[in-house]
């Protein structure tokens, strides 16, 4: 029997989209595998427009799940994508390896989010970036540094902001820029000092925010007014002096004040 969606109880909320059957049409409650919980009250039951698990819209499968997680585990196999996501949320962590290899990315999302690190790692190389971006969010130690070579630069940013110091130099030299930065936005001495040459500015100027002052005379001479304008903020006096002639006014203006004012203290930032 077609459920009747114009009854109060099976009306969606105001504003709301209407009753949808995921495979199109309305909601049809007879071939619903629980259709003997319609009726009975919330969150024991169910309620098309509002809880169901056969309606196209995410919200409603959602909140069926959260009335019902016991019912996750039968139907990790459901034909549609979004039931099998929502789905494995709820379900048992034992129950989830299956679906590794879902077809759809949406699912094996929600898989990334609950599987432990021994079973996570075989998503490491996840067709889908997002996929392999959830994984990296929470893979730890060496099986992180293990997504150092991903062919995506938002992954290997990812995993630069993450891993462990010990490992990090070894992204110095990445192809991509923005993980470059990430790098040397966490990279100690002696390595930090590495990046001093990198090719992009952007690299070198956050080089010259944390290198000990001592060390930014090797960047008075830099070719972009950011890097020597870091150099005139925080550099030894001998280094700055020959900044009050640089062709920038920003930092002949940043060398000055630095020379009038008192002296920099000369540690890296953190």
């Amino acid at each position: 029997m077609t459920a009747d969606t114009t009854s109060p109880a099976a009306r969606a909320p105001a504003g709301d989209i209407a009753p949808l059957y995921w495979r199109g049409g309305p909601v049809d409650c007879g071939r619903c595998p629980h259709r003997a919980l319609r009726g009975r009250p919330e969150p024991h039951g169910c309620e098309p427009g509002h809880a169901c698990m056969q309606d196209a819209y995410a919200r409603r499968i959602d909140r069926f799940f959260r009335w019902h997680p016991r019912l996750a585990d039968g139907e990790l196999a459901h034909p549609y994508f979004e039931v099998r996501a929502i789905a494995a949320r709820h379900a048992s962590l034992f129950r989830l390896p299956a679906l590794i290899e879902d077809p759809d990315e949406t699912v094996r999302l929600q898989v990334a989010l609950r599987l432990p690190q021994g079973q996570l790692v075989r998503l490491m190389h996840d067709p889908h970036r997002e996929v392999r971006i959830r994984v990296a969010q929470r893979l730890e130690g060496g099986a992180l540094a293990a997504m150092r070579h991903d062919p995506d630069y938002g992954v290997r940013e990812l995993v630069a902001r993450r891993l462990p110091l010990a490992l990090l130099a070894t992204l110095a030299r990445d192809a991509d820029r923005s993980v470059r930065m990430r790098v040397a936005q966490r990279l100690e001495m002696p390595a930090l000092l590495g990046l001093a040459a990198d090719a992009e500015p952007e690299v070198r100027r956050i080089v010259a925010e944390r290198l000990p002052a001592p060390l930014l005379a090797r960047l008075v001479d830099d070719e972009d007014w950011r890097v020597r304008w870091e150099v005139a903020l925080r550099a030894a006096p001998e280094a700055v002096r020959r900044l009050l002639d640089d062709a920038d006014p920003e930092v002949r203006r940043a060398a000055a004040e630095r020379m009038a004012g008192p002296p920099a203290q000369g540690v890296a930032h953190g």
